[in-house]
């Protein structure tokens, strides 16, 4: 019974952080290369796009935009560029088509670069063809630039202090009330 309880604490902890890990923003300095609109009909990954309400008819093909870049480390990277309207992760991201032509103007070549920073979210899996959602683009100075993430930090800290704030009151409450509680029915008993 003692492995049963790990292995199911250690599977919610698992998702827990793999969620987390997939939802909070991070930064990329990239070299944006090229950007182009393409018509998708999400399938099978359809868990990875955005929900379809946010600017199209639910189970349709729709347009999204895509944002190819090379990483500061030589890497090669690709971002949708959706709208994630009022849905999750709680971006509230309307400007899709704005944050394209942003990414229009920036693209560089490998002899004169311009770096940016990519927030995003998500994940990219070449196999099951998902892509991380572009959320804001900004100018840095260079390959080296290092963006902190503050959403993500404060985010953390907030859910560290929830968390915190309802398992000690759990415990006090346990301790008030349930385990007396045993303790008079055992004596009972």
């Amino acid at each position: 019974m003692r492995y049963v309880k790990w292995t199911l604490t250690i599977l919610f902890w698992t998702l827990v952080l793999a969620a987390l890990h997939y939802t909070l923003p991070r930064w990329d300095v990239a070299r944006i290369t090229d950007t182009y609109e393409t018509r998708v009909n999400p399938g099978e990954n359809r868990w990875f796009w955005t929900e379809a309400n946010t600017g199209s008819l639910p189970g349709a093909q729709r347009d999204v935009f895509f944002i190819q870049s090379r990483l500061a480390g030589g890497d090669v990277m690709v971002y949708r560029n959706e709208d994630t309207g009022w849905g999750w992760p709680p971006f509230f991201k309307f400007d899709s088509a704005t944050l394209q032509a942003e990414a229009a103007d920036l693209r560089s070549t490998s002899q004169e670069p311009r770096w940016i920073a990519i927030k995003h979210y998500g994940w990219r899996n070449e196999l099951i063809s998902i892509y991380p959602n572009a959320v804001r683009i900004k100018t840095v100075d260079g390959p080296d630039a290092r963006v902190i993430p503050w959403t993500s930090i404060v985010t953390l800290i907030i859910l560290i202090a929830v968390v915190w704030a309802i398992w000690v009151r759990w415990r006090r409450f346990r301790e008030n009330r349930i385990d007396p509680m045993i303790k008079r029915a055992a004596d009972r008993f």
